[in-house]
This record gives structure tokens, C-alpha cells and sequence, in this order.
């Protein structure tokens, strides 16, 4: 009889169970491996034979046959070596099913039988924590991932041999300890770019502060040299810690691409990933042979840093739409659809002319239609997606010598966009919602009531500007965080001409 042995492939970030079935027959050597494996996957013939044979095991010389089950689904990569070789060597073995029951198992092997780390293995334990699984086995590389998954055995395994020692019972299974959230959260350091180290651009420095306390996308104009970049590196000190359950998601992203360590089990801070200019749609959204996510879906609940942004093709730009609105990505290929979260918080940064230069410097050159072509690639609905629009001009020479700091540091600004987060935190507990960014229409109906000079001011706002209803809406979520980084119960007319300095007209 067939021995079964319960692995999983990773889809997206959701996990699909798969029933590794090992049959060893009569008849001439064979080994065949079917249920839509691709490359990767028929090449676990040799790994597993190699490494049966290396730790000292006997290979079946008889007809094998593994199936991949369910047979519809494709399979990808190598984290089914282990329970292949597992079902092999248990074939005929005097042990009760209801052991292998309970587990899942996953693992590619060396050819010495020592097991490799996977991508994925944090996704796949919070599946089978979801699914009334137990234990999960898994190489020691990713043991400290899987451990931050509660209710769960995690069984690290370094050799073939030792993993079917403590299957079959002669060794005894030592699960790894649970992760413990407050010793894995790290002090903050000091930021590497502090905001009073920026000379001037006041406006700009309170137009971050707001986008990091509700969660705004953000654009910066200015010409070269005028501190875009610095401004936006400054901004990675300022966003709020991450709580475990955000960290345990930007973590699943990460773990899939393949990025976590045993030294770095975890996304521990907010995810900051700079984007340059050259890059193609499919490096921005995800997907390719092997579906992975791309770098909105890396920059989940961080920023995703666009420096030049008008050098960016249109189409690239264009794939930010369904992220910036919906918070995902869903990539349809041929070989499937797959979704990951984008849930980050877009800062991009550009000139205002080809050149570099302002309008009405002599320097930008007189080629007005050139102007008007590169500005044209900030389409209409990208443009409704972003709340904060921010100019940075240049700094004087005078401003440039001053002595004097910048004005308010890093550390400052970080407290005040965590008490602004922690009003969030309050106003929508019990809710998917992290921040004010991500209100519904509803909600912001219900937290953002206006009063009626409040209301009169948004209403010729719109008029005058021609503002669209998403529009509308933007402008009250940030009259929102300016009313709870004023510390402000209600939304008021000031923070609505706030809100409304920071729309693009």
C-alpha cells in the first residue's frame, strides 16, 4: 500500500496541500514523479536517490512511482525532496499512518542528505497551523521563521537520516521554541538620515510627517539638489513600529521571495525598497516563471521609494493603479493567477522639467512642448491616488551656511506619528483597518463628520479645482491624521485647508 506523507506548495502567500504518495512495486528500476511536477520537481529523482544512497540508507532497486497529489495543480521547486524521500524510505515500515497524520513535512536535500532551506516555510506553517496540523518539519534554515506561528510544533531538520530517525521514534523530536515577540523586537536605532539634518524645506518636512502618521502616498517636486532623496530616507525614521501581526505578513512576502535568513527570521522594521528608473513592469508588480513578488509587494506596509519618478515608462507607472487603490496585486499569467498584498506607502520623487530645472530657469531650455510630454506620463488616475503632493525648491546659499540644525529631529517626529497611529489604532479596532490611509468610504463618512464652515470649504475646494469623488474622500482622510497629530477628536476647517494645501490643482 501506498505511503502518504502530507507536504505543501505556496501559492501567492496562501498555502495548498499536497499528498506526497509513494508507491514501490515489482518490476524493472524505475523512479517516475507524476502529478504535474515542472523541472525542478523531476529533478528530486536524483537529489533523492543521491541522498538516500550518501546517508548510508538502501535505495528501493524495485518501480517506484510518486504522485503529486491533487494531480490539477502544478508543482514548482525543490521543498518536496523531503517528504519524497521520507515516503520511500517508510514504504513497508511497521508504523502507524496516524503518526505522519498530524505533520507536514517540506525540505530540499544536498546530495550528502543534509537538508536545504526553503522559500516560503513561513507561509506554509501558518497553513498548517490554519488546516488542524500539529508539527511541521522543516530544514533548521527556516525553523526560527516557522516558530513565530503560535500553536504550532516546529521540528528543525538538519540530515535524511536523522528526520527518519525521529519519525520512526528512536530519537527523540526536539521542536524549536516559540519566537518571542518582545526579544526579537530590536531598540530603534538612530535613523541614518535625521530630518534636522535637512536644511530648511519646512513645508515639505510637515508634508511627510502627515504622510507617515496616516499613510499617505506621497509626491515631491524640485529641482536637483534641492533634498527629494534626503527627505525621503529621513522618512523611513519617522513611520511607527510594526506590530507582530503586520511583521508575521511583510515577513510571509519576504519569505516567499526567498530574502529570510536563520539570522534574520523575521522583518523586524518597516520595509523601505528603492526602485531605480530602469526597472520593468513585471520587477514592480511580481510574477515571472517562478511567481514572485515584486517590489510593491516587498514594500508591503513600508515605502516604496520611486526616485526620478517621471523616468519611469508609463507602463511601469500604470501598474502602480490597482496596488495604490486596492492594496494587492493580482498577477494573471498563463500558468495561473497569483495575489500578493501591496499595502505600502508610495513616495516618488521627480524634476519639474526633462532638464531638471524649473520653468523659468534659463538652465531648463526652451522646449516647453518636451515639458509637457514628460509631466503627461503623471496620468489622471494616478494622480487621484496620491493624497500628498509636496514642491521642494531650491535652498538658498545663506539658509545653506547657517549654522543652526535643521530643526526638529527624527526621534520628535517619530513620537508623534506613533501617538498618531495609536488614535488609529483605537478609532478601528476590531477592523482590517491599519491606518487612516485605508478608510473606507463608509468609515471615513462616519470619522471624518464635518461641520458645516468645514464642509462649505471642501464643497469650493472641489468646484474650483474640479475634484473627483475619490478625490473628495482623500482630502478627508487627511484632514483625518492632521486632526490626530493635533491631537483633535473632530476634523475641523483648519485641518480640511490643510488637507486641501496638499492635493495637486
Amino acid at each position: 500500500m501506498p505511503r502518504k506523507i502530507v507536504s505543501v506548495a505556496v501559492d501567492g502567500l496562501s498555502g495548498v496541500r499536497v499528498d506526497v504518495e509513494c508507491d514501490v512495486a515489482r518490476g524493472m528500476p524505475t523512479f517516475a514523479v507524476v502529478g504535474l511536477p515542472d523541472s525542478g520537481v523531476q529533478e528530486s529523482r536524483e537529489r533523492v536517490r543521491a541522498a538516500v544512497r550518501n546517508s548510508g540508507l538502501e535505495f528501493p532497486k524495485t518501480r517506484i512511482t510518486v504522485n503529486l497529489a491533487p494531480g490539477d495543480a502544478r508543482k514548482r521547486g525543490p521543498v518536496f525532496d523531503l517528504p519524497i524521500a521520507l515516503g520511500l524510505l517508510l514504504h513497508g515500515a511497521d508504523m502507524d499512518d496516524a503518526a505522519l497524520e498530524k505533520s507536514v513535512f517540506l525540505g530540499e536535500l544536498a546530495l550528502d542528505g543534509t537538508v536545504r532551506a526553503v522559500a516560503g516555510a513561513l507561509p506554509a506553517a501558518a497553513w498548517a497551523r490554519e488546516n488542524g496540523f500539529s508539527r511541521i518539519w522543516l530544514p533548521e534554515g527556516n525553523a526560527r521563521e516557522a516558530s513565530v506561528v503560535p500553536g504550532l510544533e516546529v521540528i528543525p531538520v538538519r540530515t535524511l537520516a536523522e528526520c527518519l530517525n525521529m519519525v520512526e521514534g528512536r530519537t527523540p523530536a526536539v521542536p524549536c521554541p516559540a519566537a518571542d515577540w518582545a526579544s526579537l523586537r530590536p531598540a530603534r536605532s538612530k535613523p541614518a538620515v535625521d530630518f534636522a539634518d535637512i536644511v530648511g524645506q519646512e513645508s515639505a518636512k510637515r508634508g511627510l510627517l502627515v504622510a507617515a502618521a496616516g499613510g499617505h502616498n506621497v509626491l515631491m517636486e524640485g529641482p536637483p539638489g534641492s533634498g527629494k532623496t534626503m527627505l525621503a530616507q529621513a522618512m523611513a525614521g519617522i513611520l511607527p513600529e510594526l506590530t507582530f501581526d503586520e511583521a508575521v505578513e511583510v515577513s510571509k512576502i519576504h519569505s516567499v521571495a526567498g530574502l529570510l535568513t536563520p539570522e534574520k527570521p523575521l522583518v523586524l522594521e518597516r520595509p523601505f525598497r528603492t526602485v531605480h528608473h530602469t526597472a520593468s513592469a513585471a520587477s514592480l508588480a511580481g510574477g515571472g516563471r517562478d511567481a514572485r513578488p515584486g517590489e510593491a509587494s516587498l514594500a508591503h506596509r513600508g515605502v516604496l521609494f520611486l526616485d526620478e519618478f517621471l523616468e519611469f515608462p508609463t507602463a511601469v507607472i500604470e501598474t502602480l493603479r490597482q496596488p495604490l487603490e486596492d492594496g494587492v496585486i493580482t498577477v494573471a499569467r498563463a500558468a495561473g493567477t497569483h495575489r500578493w498584498p501591496a499595502r505600502c506607502l508610495l513616495v516618488g520623487a521627480f524634476n519639474p522639467t526633462p532638464s531638471g530645472f524649473d520653468a523659468d530657469d534659463p538652465r531648463a531650455g526652451p522646449d516647453s512642448h518636451a515639458a509637457q510630454r514628460y509631466r503627461a506620463k503623471l496620468s489622471g488616475p494616478i494622480l487621484d491616488r496620491v493624497d500628498v503632493f509636496l514642491r521642494v525648491p531650491k535652498v538658498e546659499a545663506a539658509r545653506l551656511a547657517d549654522k543652526s540644525r535643521g530643526g526638529e529631529s527624527s526621534v520628535s517626529l517619530r513620537e508623534k506619528v506613533q501617538a498618531s497611529r495609536d488614535r488609529q489604532k483605537a478609532r478601528f479596532a476590531g477592523t482590517k483597518t491599519v491606518c487612516n490611509a485605508e478608510m473606507t468610504n463608509a468609515q471615513t463618512r462616519a470619522c471624518c463628520a464635518l461641520p458645516p464652515p468645514a464642509e462649505a470649504l471642501l464643497r469650493d475646494a472641489c468646484s474650483r479645482f474640479n475634484l473627483s469623488a475619490r478625490a473628495w474622500f482623500r482630502v478627508l482622510k487627511v484632514a483625518r491624521t492632521v486632526a490626530d497629530l493635533d491631537g483633535a477628536p473632530d476634523v475641523r476647517e483648519g485641518h480640511v485647508a490643510e488637507a486641501l494645501g496638499y492635493r495637486r490643482r
